[in-house]
Order: C-alpha cells, then sequence, then structure tokens
C-alpha cells in the first residue's frame, strides 16, 4: 500500500508501510506524533470504542448535558468530552517517548470517520 496521508480541517492521520518503526501519524494542523504500527490500532480500536460508547449515551441524557469518557490500552490513553454528537478527543501516548494531542469536536468526528476507511491493519 505504501504511504496514506488523509487530512482535513485541523486533524490529519496517515500510514507508511515501508517505515521501519512509526508507521503510523496522527495530527493536527500545527502538531503531529508518528507511532508504531501497535499503537496506531489500539488508538483505532480505542477510538471506535468511545464513539459507541458515546452513541450509547444519547438515550441517557438530557439535550444540554456533557460527558466525559476515557479509554486506555498500556500504550496510550483516549479521552472524548462533549456530548453524544459532538465531542473533543484527547490523546496521551504513554509509552517511550510521550506525547499528547487534541482535536476539537468537529475535527475528532472527521478523524473518526478516515480512520474507520484507513484499512491498514
Amino acid at each position: 500500500m505504501g504511504r496514506l496521508l488523509k487530512s482535513g480541517t485541523d486533524w490529519r492521520i496517515g500510514w507508511d508501510a515501508e517505515a521501519p518503526e512509526f508507521k503510523g501519524l496522527v495530527g493536527a494542523d500545527h502538531w503531529a506524533i508518528e507511532l508504531t504500527a501497535p499503537e496506531l490500532q489500539d488508538f483505532a480500536r480505542l477510538l471506535e470504542q468511545l464513539s459507541r460508547t458515546m452513541q450509547q449515551m444519547t438515550t441517557e441524557l438530557m439535550d444540554e448535558e456533557t460527558i466525559t469518557c476515557e479509554a486506555q490500552s498500556d500504550r496510550l490513553w483516549l479521552e472524548v468530552e462533549g456530548y453524544p454528537h459532538a465531542y473533543s478527543l484527547r490523546l496521551i501516548l504513554l509509552t517511550g517517548r510521550r506525547g499528547e494531542g487534541f482535536w476539537a469536536a468537529p475535527a475528532a468526528a472527521q478523524l473518526l470517520q478516515a480512520l474507520q476507511t484507513l484499512q491498514v491493519f
């Protein structure tokens, strides 16, 4: 598959199958973090899990209520915060080099959508 980079307003995600260690990339307009393949797999899995949780909360919350949910693996920690239909995303990389990132609600939704179409794993 080679190199693939998807991006939009204040988000980007990439994959480089030829890279020796850091095959994945997540970022925004002014920052980026390279990820190993297992880190990117955890990112995708945890973000999908948090997205499902937020959708399930739709019937539990009043329209003006917000919620914060988090999920973690041994490699990274993710947090979503906001409304079930519009939430921000925070990432903290827990391994070796460490890193932190944030996407506002519109960018987080677009990032999730792009991640679901990446199909590199």
